[in-house]
């Protein structure tokens, strides 16, 4: 026993060694590094704290930060010091440091299912990556910027490429120190980590990550850095499963509009959803006067130049009671833009039992609504029996006594976003759909991606597992407890509604004239200045549709960047002009 400790103990010493100066970076003799160190990332400046002297050159390098962008003084190691200088122009970042000690790290044995990690290749990729940054509401970099600086052995961008369709599902960025400022301590860190929210294959954040950490190992360097919000416990469980560690260093940003929500403390719109949100912050950049009346509820009033107006989120006091009672009823909805002109399904009586049995017949499948409902809520697509009809009958009469039966339209489910009578901005939406790793249950990939939506959009899109989910994928051959092989693709329900984990795809710039025609007629049948068209098309680009319904509270966040709040904001105060900061 005695000669095992004696083992022992030598091994505990050096474990101890290891930790304790094993994640000190090692001080490279005979390298200084450069003074007052800035590196430009696109979406704002790095400014490397330790190779300030005084806090004053280090406030006059934030002072010019440019317009739309987000600086960062990072390794402060005396934030009190510099905030003392210049108490009403800069702030604490409320972000943790966290560090990988490379020296130690292991490549996970693992592979990426479903999609590869690669390095930035093409033009095409640089946009990828911004739109990914407008996703998930990031501070966007110019994409000839990122273009630019592709072969730039400073920063190194890498991106997580979709096997099947080759599209850009994620998007990490690096910055070797040596070679940005002569890093003594021969480090690096991470930046811009970010997964696009409607991928649906697990592990892209982890891989990018390992991938960047594997990439700056082989380069020789010694840890890697990264800057975490406080509060953001999913990304802090996963840097501190790869083996990230806590270090006490600060980051300092300017006083600006990007950063208010960090720097001004608890408001009154913290509740808003981002439907509410978006329309909020453009008034606000505007000048318009923006009072809260019920953060929860999205029910704001916007004053300007005499006028005040309450809305909630895109509904405003411009919809008139009458247009809102026709979109309330898809009944009506469908007579009132039929008679317009505008092609609707066939509808079925759900009380003919006979006629139903006629329709599974001549159509093969069948929709059951509810009449009135939001949010997808008691939608059944993709009936075939009639006991699948029977059974979604029962369930849409629980959230309204009324309901339709339709004929199933082939196609996709487009959304066209109607303002002032002109379409601002259109988007196929999709299904939720999971893909299977071989190993992980469709229950865990299910909830996982439900996770992923949420995450993206405030808590407004997530997948319910319920009867309707069961039976979606019953159809597939599948149950929630079964695996499903390597790289195969799974409906997880058959409605692509947002709120219930749909995905959101722009096809502004390639929609057919004649279905904008078609959602401009039915708004103006309605007579309603703000509203979500909903068609199912064959194809964006072809002229063939159905019309499904109008939504007289379109989810105008769902559209960005295309500029749906800026155009909402133009129709209800017309004079306004935008002013960026």
């Amino acid at each position: 026993m005695a000669s095992d400790l004696r083992l022992a103990r030598p091994k505990a010493h050096r474990l101890k060694r290891l930790r304790h100066e094993g994640l000190k970076p090692p001080v490279q003799a005979g390298r200084e590094p450069a003074r007052d160190a800035v590196l430009d990332c696109g979406w704002g400046r790095l400014l490397f704290a330790q190779t300030f002297e005084t806090a004053a050159p280090l406030v006059e390098a934030l002072r010019a930060e440019g317009p739309d962008r987000r600086d960062i003084a990072f390794y402060v190691r005396n934030p009190h010091v510099l905030l003392a200088s210049a108490p009403q122009e800069v702030f604490l970042d409320p972000s943790h440091t966290y560090r990988l000690d490379l020296v130690t790290y292991r490549s996970s044995r693992r592979q990426p299912r479903g999609f590869t990690i690669r390095r930035l290749m093409s033009e095409a990729d640089a946009h990828a990556v911004n739109d990914i940054y407008a996703k998930r509401r990031m501070v966007q970099a110019p994409p000839d910027f990122i273009w630019s600086r592709r072969d730039d052995r400073t920063l190194s961008y890498f991106v997580a490429e979709d096997l099947v369709t080759g599209a850009v599902i994620g998007t990490v960025t690096g910055v070797n120190h040596a070679r940005a400022f002569e890093d003594p301590e021969n480090g690096a860190s991470l930046w811009c980590l970010a997964v696009d929210p409607q991928a649906a294959q697990p592990g892209i954040g982890e891989a990018l990550v390992r991938r960047l950490a594997e990439h700056f190992k082989t380069h020789g360097l010694a840890y890697m850095d990264l800057s975490v919000m406080h509060d953001n416990a999913q990304a802090i469980a996963l840097y501190e499963k790869l083996g990230f560690r806590r270090v006490h260093f600060f980051g300092v940003k300017r006083k600006n509009p990007i950063n208010e929500a960090l720097f001004v403390g608890p408001s009154d719109d913290h509740a808003l959803n981002p439907y509410a949100r978006i329309i909020v912050d453009e008034a606000r950049r505007r000048g318009i006067q923006t009072d809260i009346i019920d953060a929860e509820g999205g029910l704001f009033r916007l004053s300007w130049g005499g006028r005040s107006v309450r809305c909630r989120e895109s509904l405003s006091e411009l919809t008139s009671a009458v247009a809102l009672s026709i979109c309330d009823d898809k009944r009506v909805t469908r007579r009132v833009v039929e008679a317009a002109g505008v092609r609707v399904p066939r509808r079925i009586d759900p009380q003919d039992l006979d006629a139903i049995d006629e329709a599974l017949e001549t159509y093969g499948q069948l929709v059951v609504k509810p009449a009135r409902g939001e949010q997808g809520k008691g939608v059944a697509v993709g009936l075939k029996t009639m006991a699948d009809v029977q059974a979604a009958l029962l369930r849409a009469r629980r959230i309204c006594p009324e309901v339709l039966v339709e004929e199933q339209v082939e196609g996709e489910d487009l959304r066209l976003v109607v303002i002032d009578y002109e379409v601002v901005a259109c988007a196929v939406r999709r299904p939720p759909r999971v893909i299977g790793d071989g190993r992980s249950t469709l229950r865990a990939l299910i909830e996982h991606q439900s996770r992923r939506r949420a995450a993206a959009t405030g808590g407004e899109s997530s997948i319910p597992i319920d009867a309707e989910t069961e039976r979606t994928l019953a159809e597939a051959g599948y149950g929630l407890d079964d695996v499903a092989v390597e790289g195969e693709e799974i409906l997880v329900r058959k409605a692509a509604n947002l709120h219930l984990g749909g995905t959101i795809h722009d096809v502004t710039d390639k929609v057919h004239p004649v279905l904008v025609e078609a959602a401009m007629a039915a708004a103006r049948a309605i007579d309603i200045p703000v509203t979500g068209i909903d068609l199912m098309v064959r194809a964006p680009d072809q002229p063939d549709y159905a019309f499904i319904e109008a939504n007289e509270r379109p989810g105008l966040a769902n559209h960005e960047p295309r500029p749906t709040a800026e155009r909402f904001i133009d129709l209800l105060f017309p004079l306004s002009a935008r002013t960026d900061a």
